[in-house]
């Protein structure tokens, strides 16, 4: 199974500001359910509820370490470990870790693939992407968009894949 993580995230590794994005990016968001729908979306607990609903043809996988918690609609797992057993187990081709910034660091190492989109801003946030070496990522070609209509700010899309030794 392909490990993912599809993160956007601006110029300086921003991804989040109170819970949420920082911005809106409308063709950002169309790419997201292009490349998400039909598959395993595996969230944290925080991450979640900033959605607050469970996406429409997704398998819903949230974390959360409190054994109460619930979701209607999606899976509650405790770990990473779990929810990549439980992708796998279900069939699952290529599962999509979407964050918070602790579930990306556990996910990183264990990462594929990573589906990024640049902000071509410096935006306001209180949350960041973990540092990752950049050398052991092939970067394919960036397709790029422009701010305007519903894209608040110019972005860049690009998919890296782990080099293999």
């Amino acid at each position: 199974m392909i490990v993912s993580l599809l993160v956007a995230m601006d110029q300086e590794g921003g991804i989040g500001l109170n819970g949420g994005l920082p911005w809106h990016i409308s063709s950002d968001l169309k790419r997201f359910k292009s490349l998400t729908t039909g598959h395993h979306v595996i969230m944290g607990r925080k991450t979640y509820e900033t959605i607050a609903k469970p996406l429409p043809d997704r398998i819903m996988v949230v974390i959360s370490r409190n054994p109460h918690y619930r979701a209607e609609g999606c899976l509650i797992v405790d770990s990473l470990d779990q929810a990549l057993e439980l992708a796998e187990e279900n069939g699952e081709e290529e599962a999509f870790v979407i964050g918070g910034a602790e579930i990306f660091a556990l996910a990183l190492p264990r990462a594929d693939k990573i589906y990024l989109t640049v902000v071509k801003a410096v935006t306001v946030v209180d949350t960041y992407f973990p540092d990752f070496d950049l050398s052991e990522w092939e970067r394919g070609e960036p397709v790029s968009f422009p701010a305007g209509g519903r894209d608040e700010y110019a972005s860049e899309f690009y998919i890296l894949t782990r080099k293999r030794s």
